[in-house]
């Protein structure tokens, strides 16, 4: 089973002005983040406006992410859907291209019971490449307690989690009835954090690092902050969390992408629009979000 530990870039889906995929800038994005030392990316998530995007849009952007990386780091590509059938050929898919894990969100709208989610990540891993699973209820409306990720987990390639619940005692049961156990085996399960504000207080417990939103723009910090605190210095942890803090709920203060690809557009950096149903954010979330870049030494375009 891979290891997957540290800081992971949810990646964005740069476009144009006419609302087209901008490949050339997905280019340049990749090697930026590889070039700050990232280490790993998360196409096609929903930082990356996968529900948005045609088959033949991921397919060119999952061959880009893996010709890019080169194998420098690992690559885990959104293969979600509420139909566990379009989730397998998805899945297929990105091991087929090369994919080095696939995260897979839990079926939104459905509100799958027990027996049926377990199933649709059985079904992902029956695949034959290592399996993330999303926990991200406030998006899918059906969260995965801790009991249930249990069961999830002894599925062979389920590699681990991405936990987007926002509950640190859930987060703690499952690392501590998971993960530890198999630290240092050859079938690691690897804790991610979704929510970047969550990641100093989920290595805290034990955790494994976070696929982040705002390392799309400062990936340098975010993988600092994870160096720190996988290495215990969490004073120097806490100091990159507040640094920190005023970008991540500035990258927040509307639905996400949104605000990131605007702060990366900014930036200087490949951005764009999003596409509908994502509108511009509103004139008081920009000053918002420049105030925050300011607060960062991150000039503003």
């Amino acid at each position: 089973m891979i290891k997957l530990q540290g800081a992971f870039t949810a990646m964005v889906t740069p476009m144009k002005g006419d609302g087209s995929v901008d490949y050339d800038g997905f280019r340049q994005l990749i090697d930026f983040q590889i070039e700050q030392g990232i280490d790993g990316l998360v196409p096609l998530g929903t930082t990356g406006e996968n529900p948005t995007l045609d088959e033949d849009e991921e397919e060119k952007l999952i061959k880009i992410a893996v010709e890019e990386v080169k194998g420098r780091v690992p690559v885990i590509i959104g293969t979600g859907s509420n139909d566990t059938r379009h989730m397998v050929a998805y899945t297929k898919r990105a091991k087929d291209l090369g994919a080095d894990a696939a995260l897979v969100v839990t079926p939104y709208y459905n509100k799958p019971n027990d027996s049926g989610l377990a199933a649709h990540f059985e079904a992902a891993a029956a695949v034959g490449i290592p399996v993330v699973v999303y926990n991200i209820a406030s998006r899918t409306g059906r969260n995965i307690p801790a009991s249930l990720m249990e069961r999830i987990a002894k599925i062979p390639g389920i590699a681990g989690v991405k936990e987007s619940s926002g509950d640190l005692g859930q987060i703690g049961d499952i690392i501590n009835s998971i993960a530890v156990p198999r630290r240092n085996t050859a079938n690691p399960f690897t804790v991610f954090s979704g929510d970047d504000a969550m990641a100093l207080p989920l290595m805290a417990l034990g955790g494994d690092g976070v696929i982040s939103v705002v390392s799309n723009l400062v990936p340098a910090k975010v993988k600092a902050l994870c160096r720190a605190c996988l290495a215990g210095d969490y004073e120097e942890g806490r100091k990159l969390h507040f640094e920190l803090l005023a970008f991540v709920k500035a990258a927040f203060i509307e639905t996400n992408p949104a605000p990131i690809k605007l702060a990366l557009t900014w930036a200087g950096l490949p951005g764009g629009p999003t596409r509908l149903p994502l509108g511009p954010i509103s004139g008081a979330s920009e000053e918002a979000l420049k105030t925050a870049m300011h607060g960062l030494g991150i000039k503003t375009v």
